[in-house]
């Protein structure tokens, strides 16, 4: 089994609506010149959380839609039509009157195998800072999502989802060796955790994480963080964008989990304290 592959990150700035979303990311994918994303060549692409529409509560009943709506076959195209794993940000998802914030993946020939729902709504009021509530509009999901490919299981969370220990430990223990996590964090999370909790995940876990941000934009209600980013099972940073829009680009080889988990052997050092 094949262990190398390579991933891509879309940081790009949000626009008014689906159709302009939609139509920026293939225009960055098209345009860009660091990688082919024309062919073969990216095995994993992940967009940014809530890439459809503006990250406002006000916004979500005004976009969201059911499975198969036009961000759905969006999706589900661009996985086929390149040949190539899609994880698809997320967007706001509708369902029996309840609205989610979902991730959909998507295999290479277009097929659905994986869908997420936030499980940790982002509640928050920082004295001086953010204050947002998800929980006014949005309902929160209650599963864990792992998917299969012929590298092996990945796993998806979004944006909050990493600040929960526990959730990551569970997708390790369903033998996950890399997560993929659409977030949005803003300029009071952002500078003070984007990267601690990026690093500590991977370490904890020693999993590569890969994070994909929506760009900055300052004239926006809500004000993203940027910084797309990759984590390694060592706690490294492997690679890291700036607040503009960019493509994240990298290779992986899974072999490197198996490396830092030999050296430093976690699971069998662990005793359940009473």
């Amino acid at each position: 089994m094949s262990r190398i592959f390579n991933v891509v990150a879309v940081q790009k700035k949000v626009y008014g609506t689906p159709e302009q979303n939609m139509s920026a990311v293939r225009q960055m994918l098209d345009t860009n010149d660091g990688n082919s994303c024309t062919g073969p060549l990216i095995d994993f692409l992940v967009l940014p959380e809530i890439f459809t529409c503006p990250y406002d509560n006000k916004c979500f009943p005004k976009f969201a839609e059911s499975d198969g709506g036009s961000a759905y076959r969006f999706l589900s195209e661009l996985a086929r039509d390149r040949r190539m794993y899609v994880i698809g940000g997320s967007v706001p998802e509708l369902e029996n009157g309840k609205i989610y914030n979902t991730s959909y993946v998507f295999n290479r020939s277009g097929n659905l195998i994986g869908k997420h729902r936030k499980v940790h709504l982002f509640d928050i009021d920082v004295k001086g800072g953010q204050y947002f509530k998800e929980s006014d509009v949005l309902s929160p999901g209650d599963t864990l999502t792992v998917f299969d490919t012929e590298y092996g299981k990945m796993g998806v969370c979004i944006c909050f989802d990493i600040r929960f220990p526990d959730l990551f430990t569970s997708m390790r223990d369903a033998g996950v060796k890399m997560v993929f996590v659409p977030a949005d964090f803003n300029m009071t999370t952002g500078p003070a955790h984007w990267e601690i909790l990026f690093r500590s995940r991977a370490l904890d876990q020693q999993i590569f994480m890969l994070g994909c941000a929506a760009a900055r934009d300052e004239n926006a209600s809500y004000v993203a963080y940027g910084h797309s980013i990759l984590t390694d099972p060592w706690g490294r940073i492997v690679k890291e964008l700036g607040a503009e829009e960019g493509i994240l680009t990298a290779q992986i080889n899974l072999d490197t989990v198996e490396s830092v988990r030999q050296q430093i052997p976690l699971r069998q050092s662990t005793q359940r304290l009473t």
